[in-house]
Order: C-alpha cells, then structure tokens, then sequence
C-alpha cells in the first residue's frame, strides 16, 4: 500500500535485542495506522545503539517480519549505527553551551547521593578513564498533551536528574539519539508504546537545548502478559508467526480500538490493512493496556 504524500511523517523505532514480539507489532501497528489515516508517510529506524544487548539477525528478522504484516517503510530503513557523526555533533553543541558535562560519578557515588546525579558532580576528574557526558538538568517542570493520555508533566531534576547522553562505553544514549533523528527525518508525531511516556520530558529537553522542533506524541496502551507485566522480546510465551500473520493482526487491531465485526469477512493482509486504515478512530484507543493471552503463539 503507497502513502500519498502529506506533511504528516511518523515512524516505528525496535531495537534489534530479539524478534517481533505481539507488543512490538501493536506499536508498529498503531503508528502504521496514524500515519494512514492521516495520508502520510511512515518510516522504520533501526535503534542499534546498544551492541552488547543486540542479537545477530534480529534487526533483519524483524524487517522481515514486519513486511508479512504488511507493514513496509516508505523510506529507506535508516539504521543508527551509522548516525554517530550527527550525534557527536549534537553532544558538541551542548558541550560549547555549557549545557552537557562530563561525569567521572560511579554507581556507589550515585547512591550515596540518593540514586540521582545532581549538579555538581560527586567524583573528581579521572584521567585514567573515560568519563559519561551528561546533560545538565535544572529545576523545572516539562510537560505535554499526549493525544491519547492527556497532559504528563514531569520535574526532571527530582525524576531522574541529570541524565547520561553518552554512555562511558562511548555509546550515545536513546535519549539523545532519538531526538537527533526525530528531527533529521522530519517526525510530526510520534507513536509508541506507554513504556516510554517518561522518557518523553527528557527528549523535550534536549529538543529545546539543540533548537530542535518537538513533534506531538501519542502513547498507546501496552500488551500485557497474565502477571500484568509489559510484554517484552524475552517473553518466548507470546510469539506472533510472520509465516501466519492474520491471527496476531486481528488481535493487535481489535487492541487498538478497532471492532472485530469491522474486519469479518476479510481473509488477507492487505484487505485487512485497508479496512483498518478506514476503521481507524484515536479516540476508541484504549488509555490502559490489557492482558494478552497467547501461550501457543497464534495460529
């Protein structure tokens, strides 16, 4: 199916640590769908930033696992491994605004500290080891209107304080990554799971100190497991098949608010895909995840 073209750009960022899970494809779903109904374009980004935590395959796994779901980029997969330079550049210009530090504080230094780093730091320099940069986080509050769960508002200083953007393992953290590339791809909203509403303040933050734009944000409930737990790629109970896609489809948009009636009589990807585009209501949503029970996969 071809998306038209149309201001509206949103996109659908797994890290590659294990295959298509049913809680993964409800978030490429969900934003698949936005990006739809709004007659845009919707991309896919590989968030490889972390290499002890990837699995060999897993990326190109669930690209293909997502294109038997019907669910194709409509433009070059972009993958962040090969996006360093930009965000060495974004920690340079935080660093020349005195607004990103290095930190030599250890775990231990944190915890006598109460667990969050608070300007300035515990630890002297250290020229015997590499420091983290982190950014520097004053005392205010950071809020937002999701579309889906209303306004979230979040003192970050009391939150998580002052936070790493490059790991002392010289890898970039998510939260700086994500922002430098929601702008580079010209993200108008972003859609994703509740899991990450937290982080949400903190790329606010970024946004603002690199003068980046903020993009709207749409958080959607989560696939639980009977324990009441996020669904997670380490959860082998819960596998969607890509060589039968119809059942976990049928399920992850009836998830997202779409009535089971709307898509009887519908027996292929792509005539369910259409349905679900026209079906498609924000507002029917759920604001709360629900329990999922697959324990032998569907089929």
């Amino acid at each position: 199916m071809n998306a038209p073209s149309s201001p509206y750009r949103g996109r659908f960022a797994p890290s590659p640590t294990g295959a298509l899970h049913f809680g993964s494809l409800v978030a490429a779903l969900g934003s698949w769908l936005r990006a739809r109904h709004a007659g845009g374009t919707w991309i896919v980004r590989i968030e490889d930033l972390d290499p002890p935590r990837e699995i060999a395959g897993a990326a190109n796994g669930q690209l293909a696992a997502l294109s038997a779901f019907g669910l194709a980029s409509d433009e070059p997969v972009i993958w962040q491994h090969d996006r360093h330079d930009a965000y060495a550049a974004a920690l340079q210009q935080l660093v020349a605004e005195r607004r990103a530090f290095a930190c030599w504080c250890s775990r231990t230094d944190l915890q006598r500290s109460g667990g969050l780093h608070r300007s300035p730091c515990v630890a002297a320099p250290d020229a015997t080891r590499a420091p983290a940069w982190r950014l520097r986080v004053d005392d205010e509050t950071i809020g937002f209107d999701d579309v889906v769960l209303g306004r979230y508002e979040q003192r970050i200083a009391e939150a998580v304080g002052d936070f790493v953007i490059r790991r002392v393992e010289g890898h970039f953290a998510y939260q700086l990554a994500v922002v430098v590339d929601d702008a580079a791809q010209g993200i108008t909203e972003v859609v994703r799971g509740a899991d990450l509403l937290d982080s949400t303040p903190r790329q606010i933050l970024l946004q603002r100190c690199l003068a980046l734009p903020t993009p709207a944000y749409l958080h959607l409930p989560l696939a639980l497991d009977a324990d009441g737990r996020k669904l997670s790629k380490q959860d082998q109970a819960l596998p969607i098949r890509p060589d039968d896609p119809l059942p976990a489809l049928r399920r992850a948009l009836t998830f997202l608010g779409i009535a089971p009636q709307q898509l009887q009589g519908l027996h292929t990807v792509d005539a369910l895909l259409r349905q679900a585009v026209a079906a498609f209501d924000v507002a029917a949503i759920p604001r709360v995840g629900s329990i999922v029970h697959m324990r032998h996969g569907l089929s």
